[in-house]
């Protein structure tokens, strides 16, 4: 019989998977790194069999074979059903004694702050926001897309950036400097050029995200029509965080406000800032911040609150990814 130890924690993307194993005084034994969660591309089971790969060389690096909980944020776990549907696929492999399933939003909130309360407003390929209080009280979006009401996210942002570059081009918008960086970014000299070439994919599909930057670096450039895209960003971003804010009750209270994802960790000075001048006016408590802890912690930080884990405890695990 193998030892257990306390928590596996569980980060999967869509793009990459973290998991640690930690002991109940809070060391991490063990962690290893996977391929991408998929569930609505490749299927629950296969999406599953991915982690299982990380996770059975985590506990081998651990000499573990099971663990008192399994605390998994995982991308694609947007409405309950899928997480009750992921939390059943989990508990059948046997990790560990009992299973949390949350969206992977959770994990970079937890991350970012000292105990489970405040905002977070995820930014990366898509985007999303989750809030949480002590009490277990959470608020959060379906982030389905589209029609779900979500704007916003690097493919959303390169959509919206080639929009305005095809119309620039062909007379029925005005004139952007996009129409040029866009197709630039790939080797080719109109948006024609870059428009036929998406749609035969001799441009992968899976490269649009890559006009993100670009239109970033547009923006910062000077770009009327690139800027206004960012500012609208910055707005989605406030609208966010403020229903978040108002369903917890939090508008009156100093509250973290956490910014994590790719697009809202790189920097963007116009981005960034315009996301906190608009908190500074609607919710001056609010206290705006870029999540730099890797996601993965704020999952084992979940597990060890369910454990009852204390503030030592907790801070034992942080110091791991600290160092």
């Amino acid at each position: 019989m193998g030892l257990t130890a306390c928590v596996l924690a569980i980060d999967a993307g869509n793009s990459k998977t973290d998991v640690a194993v930690v002991a109940a005084d809070g060391d991490v034994l063990a962690t290893a790194r996977g391929g991408g969660f998929r569930p609505p591309v490749v299927g629950v089971t296969a999406a599953v069999d991915v982690l299982a790969e990380a996770v059975g060389r985590a506990y081998a690096a651990a000499g573990v074979t099971s663990v008192a909980h399994v605390s998994a944020c995982l991308a694609n776990a947007d409405l309950p059903v899928e997480e009750e549907q992921l939390a059943a696929a989990l508990h059948a492999r046997a990790w560990g004694t009992t299973v949390d399933v949350r969206n992977d939003t959770f994990a970079v909130l937890r991350a970012g702050v000292a105990e489970p309360r405040g905002v977070a407003v995820v930014c990366g390929a898509g985007i999303n926001c989750v809030g949480m209080r002590p009490d277990g009280r959470t608020a959060r979006f379906p982030a389905l897309g589209r029609i779900s009401g979500d704007w916003g996210g690097g493919w959303g942002l390169a959509e919206e950036a080639l929009w305005h570059a095809a119309r620039a081009e062909d007379g029925r918008g005005g004139p952007t400097a996009l129409a040029r960086t866009l197709p630039a970014h790939f080797g080719l000299d109109s948006m024609y050029a870059l428009i036929e070439a998406l749609h035969l994919e001799h441009v992968a599909p899976a490269r649009r995200h890559e006009l993100a930057p670009v239109l970033f670096a547009t923006a910062a450039q000077g770009d009327p029509v690139a800027r206004t895209v960012v500012d609208r960003l910055a707005e989605e971003v406030v609208a966010m965080a403020m229903v978040a804010l108002t369903r917890l009750d939090l508008l009156s209270e100093e509250t973290p406000v956490l910014l994590g994802g790719g697009v809202l960790a790189a920097g963007h000075a116009q981005l960034n800032d315009g996301v906190r001048d608009l908190l500074a006016f609607r919710a001056p408590k609010a206290v705006p911040r870029v999540v730099t802890a890797p996601p993965v912690l704020g999952a084992a930080l979940l597990g060890l609150d369910r454990a009852g884990a204390g503030d030592e405890v907790q801070e034992r695990a942080r110091s791991h990814y600290q160092s």
